[in-house]
């Protein structure tokens, strides 16, 4: 088995060497356990700093779409994958040492389209916990999955059509979604990987007034607005960094 590790960035220069130095080590610890193949791909979404040079310097392979879009990003990355699993991981996430292992185990069972692994937020401030938790918590009744890490075969992202390019937000839900259809539809199975969780920046909870964070978490506001680019500014133009 051939794992690709996709990697969509915009302007990612400093938080981008974490996230490789983890995917890395649970490369390594991978390879230590198996015959599986990893190798690791960045999108360079239209980046205006030095996100392509740092991760070409830790041993990326550099992809560039020109086009701003996550969505649009991880698919430019699926085009050009050559494993036969597709592991896609946000440019500020650090993975745990063992969890390219639990993917590897998941996706050796045939019957799995793909799946996803829960996520941690640590926020400096502690009033967004007790949110965070319940947003966590309205995720797992309602079936979501966030785009942090998910993964799955490239036979079934071709399948399913990849990600969304028309939504500017919750792409990840969306994916996560058809792979549970499919495998439905299938007679076959999607695995949610609990533990370990992979850990994501908190630094728009962290830099964002409070106001903001409420409103543009807000499920109602993202469903309004998901496929409108200019409500997202800060995931795109005026990204936190």
């Amino acid at each position: 088995m051939k794992l690709t590790i996709i990697i969509p960035a915009f302007n990612e220069e400093h938080y981008l060497p974490s996230t490789l130095d983890s995917i890395k080590t649970s490369a390594s610890r991978l390879r230590a356990v198996s015959d599986a193949e990893v190798d690791i791909l960045v999108v360079d979404n239209n980046s205006e700093d030095d996100t392509a040079a740092v991760a070409r310097s830790n041993g990326a392979t550099v992809v560039h779409e020109p086009v701003q879009g996550i969505a649009r990003a991880r698919n430019a990355g699926a085009d050009h994958a050559e494993g036969d699993v597709l592991v896609f991981v946000d440019a500020d996430v650090v993975l745990p040492d063992t969890i390219l292992e639990r993917i590897h185990t998941a996706m050796s069972h045939p019957d799995c389209v793909g799946g996803a692994v829960d996520v941690e937020y640590r926020p400096k401030r502690r009033l967004l916990r007790p949110y965070l938790g319940a947003w966590r918590l309205l995720s797992r009744l309602t079936g979501i999955a966030q785009g942090a890490t998910q993964f799955c075969r490239k036979s079934v992202f071709i399948e399913v059509g990849g990600y969304d390019e028309k939504a500017w937000i919750g792409e990840d839900a969306d994916f996560f979604w058809a792979l549970k259809k499919l495998a439905k539809r299938t007679g076959r199975k999607v695995r949610f990987i609990e533990s370990p969780r992979v850990q994501a920046s908190s630094r728009r909870f962290d830099k964002w007034p409070l106001w903001k964070i409420l409103v543009w978490t807000n499920p109602l506001f993202i469903v309004l607005f998901r496929r409108r680019k200019a409500f997202w500014s800060g995931w795109y133009s005026r990204a936190v960094r």
